[in-house]
C-alpha cells in the first residue's frame, strides 16, 4: 500500500489525495508536521531515491527562508539533512508519497503521477 506524506492544510496536498482517488489508488496518510519521519527514515529515503537532497526541502516554506537554508543545503550530508528535516515537518517538501519503503514522488506533478500508474 501507498503512504501519502502530507499536511491536511497543504492545497497541493488535497490535490495529490483527490488524484490519487480519482485514480482509485489505495493508500494510507500520514501527518508528517504533527509527527515528522525520524531522520533514519528520511535518511534512507534520500538514498534510494537518488535525488538530491535539496529536493526534499520545501524550499518556498516559511521556515526554510527564516532558517537561511538556501546556503545551507547544498553542503549537508545526508545525515545532516535528515536531522533537519525530522526536526520539522515544516521543512519537508509535500506531499511525499512512498511505496513499499521507495520514495514514488517529491511534492505533485499529475504527469509524474500518472507515469507511475497508468
Amino acid at each position: 500500500m501507498y503512504t501519502l506524506y502530507w499536511y491536511p492544510k497543504c492545497s497541493t496536498c488535497k490535490k495529490t489525495k483527490a488524484w490519487l482517488e480519482a485514480h482509485q489508488v489505495a493508500f494510507e496518510t500520514y501527518d508528517m508536521i504533527q509527527a515528522p519521519p525520524d531522520a533514519k527514515q528520511i535518511a534512507h529515503w534520500i538514498e534510494v531515491s537518488d535525488l538530491p537532497v535539496r529536493r526534499f526541502f520545501n524550499t518556498s516554506g516559511m521556515k526554510y527562508r527564516e532558517l537561511g537554508l538556501k546556503d545551507q543545503v547544498p553542503h549537508l550530508t545526508i545525515e545532516e539533512a535528515s536531522v533537519l528535516l525530522s526536526s520539522d515537518g515544516m521543512l519537508i517538501k509535500r506531499p511525499l508519497l512512498v511505496y513499499d519503503d521507495q520514495v514514488v514522488a517529491v511534492g505533485f506533478k499529475e504527469t509524474d503521477y500518472e507515469g507511475v500508474f497508468e
